[in-house]
C-alpha cells in the first residue's frame, strides 16, 4: 500500500509538472470596445469639421468683399478733361483777342477815356470829331464782330459736345463701379461747368457790343449838339419881333 501510495504522488507530481498546450502561446492584448468614448470622438470629429467649414465660408465672403470693394474702385477708362480744356482754350483766345477794347480792366479804362471821354469837348473842331466818330464806330463794328466770332465758336463747340455727352452718359450707365460712376458723374459736372461758361464769356462779349454802340450813339449825340450850337451861334444872337 505504501509504494502503491508513493507511486501515485509521483504520477501525480510528474503530471502536474508538464506544461500545458496552452500555456506555450504568446500573450496576446484584448481589445476592449467603449461605445461612450467613440461617440464622444466622434463628436469631436463633427465639431472640428464645422468650424473649418465656416473658416472656408468665411474666407469666401472676404474674398467676395474685397473683389467687390476692387471693382467699386475701378477707374473710369475714359477722360473728357483734354477735350473739354481744348474748348475752353478756344474761346479764352477769342476773349483775349477783343479788338477795339479788350476785356480787360485797364485796357478797357483806356479806351473809354480816349474814344469815349466822360465830358465831350466842345472845342474841337470838326476834323476832330469826325475822326472821332470813325474811331468810335470801328470799336464799335470791331465788338459785334468779336461778338460774332465768340458766338460761331460757341456753337461749334456745342455741337462737338453733343457727341461727348452721349459718350459720356454711355461710359455712366457702363461703369461698374461706384468711383467709375463718380468720375463720369465729375466729367458731366464739368461738360456743364464749360457750357455755362461758354455761355458767360458769349454774354459779355454781347453786352459789351451793346454798351459800345450805346456810348457811340450817346457821344454822336453830344456832338450833334456841338455842332449845332457853333452852327447857330450864342444863344442871343437871333431875336424874333
Amino acid at each position: 500500500m505504501n509504494r502503491r501510495a508513493f507511486a501515485a504522488v509521483i504520477a501525480a507530481l510528474s503530471v502536474s509538472a508538464m506544461p500545458l498546450p496552452g500555456l506555450l502561446a504568446p500573450a496576446q492584448a484584448v481589445v476592449v470596445f467603449d461605445p461612450s468614448n467613440y461617440a464622444q470622438n466622434v463628436l469631436t470629429a463633427a465639431r472640428t469639421l464645422q468650424q473649418i467649414n465656416n473658416q472656408i465660408v468665411s474666407l469666401q465672403n472676404q474674398a467676395t468683399m474685397l473683389q467687390n470693394m476692387a471693382r467699386q474702385l475701378q477707374r473710369l477708362d475714359f477722360s473728357s478733361l483734354s477735350q473739354i480744356t481744348r474748348s475752353m482754350q478756344r474761346i479764352d483766345t477769342l476773349m483775349t483777342q477783343a479788338q477795339g477794347i479788350a476785356f480787360d480792366l485797364a485796357s478797357t479804362d483806356a479806351a473809354l477815356r480816349d474814344q469815349f471821354p466822360e465830358v465831350f469837348d466842345a472845342a474841337m473842331s470838326a476834323n476832330q470829331m469826325i475822326a472821332q466818330a470813325q474811331g468810335q464806330l470801328q470799336a464799335t463794328m470791331k465788338a459785334y464782330r468779336q461778338t460774332m466770332r465768340v458766338q460761331a465758336q460757341v456753337a461749334e463747340n456745342v455741337q462737338a459736345d453733343s457727341g461727348l455727352l452721349v459718350q459720356l452718359v454711355s461710359e455712366s450707365q457702363a461703369a461698374t463701379g461706384g468711383l467709375a460712376a463718380q468720375q463720369a458723374t465729375n466729367q458731366l459736372l464739368a461738360l456743364s461747368a464749360k457750357q455755362q461758361l461758354q455761355i458767360q464769356n458769349m454774354t459779355a462779349a454781347q453786352y459789351r457790343a451793346e454798351a459800345l454802340e450805346r456810348a457811340r450813339q450817346a457821344q454822336a449825340m453830344e456832338a450833334a449838339r456841338a455842332t449845332t450850337d457853333r452852327f447857330l451861334g450864342g444863344r442871343d444872337i437871333y431875336t424874333p419881333r
